[in-house]
């Protein structure tokens, strides 16, 4: 069975317990590495990550959507397998050097602080502007600073 199959049968079960859930959804995986998506899917279903940060300029030069409000995501797992479903809380985008502490402990990564969250995401940003934009990592950059909640888990 292909994963665009298991996805869609994968919302069809949470649709089924929630049917007032609207077609609209996106199915994705965190990080850029098989490994980076399972470790933050399971920090998900554990509860302890609750936002995720990404590179607002990403979205336009992948023709994808801002995250919304209400929205409801199938995440995957490192080998696109959907394993939950999370529906998005709040919004905010701000400029890197300007994310805040709640938000860098909201992300459950590491030991949770706004320090180690610079750190590791500079890292990432770092890796994807020069993939995605051809450019270095600037500290001014806009990040979309999404937060969710899990609404239902394979686990």
């Amino acid at each position: 069975m292909s994963n665009e199959t298991k996805i869609k049968l994968f919302w069809e079960e949470y649709t089924q317990l929630h049917p007032q859930a609207a077609d609209n959804y996106e199915a994705w995986a965190f990080g850029d590495s098989p490994q980076m998506a399972d470790e933050l899917l399971d920090l998900v279903i554990r509860g302890i990550k609750t936002g995720t940060a990404s590179n607002y300029e990403i979205y336009a030069v992948c023709d994808e959507t801002l995250p919304e409000i209400g929205r409801h995501s199938i995440l995957l797992d490192g080998h696109g397998n959907p394993q939950a479903v999370i529906v998005t809380t709040d919004v905010q985008i701000t400029p890197f050097d300007e994310v805040g502490a709640d938000f860098a402990y909201s992300e459950g990564e590491d030991d949770r602080t706004l320090e180690s969250w610079r750190h590791e995401h500079e890292i990432f940003f770092s890796r994807e502007s020069l993939t995605f934009l051809k450019k270095p990592f600037d500290p001014k950059m806009k990040v979309v600073c999404e937060n969710f909640r899990l609404v239902y888990s394979k686990s």
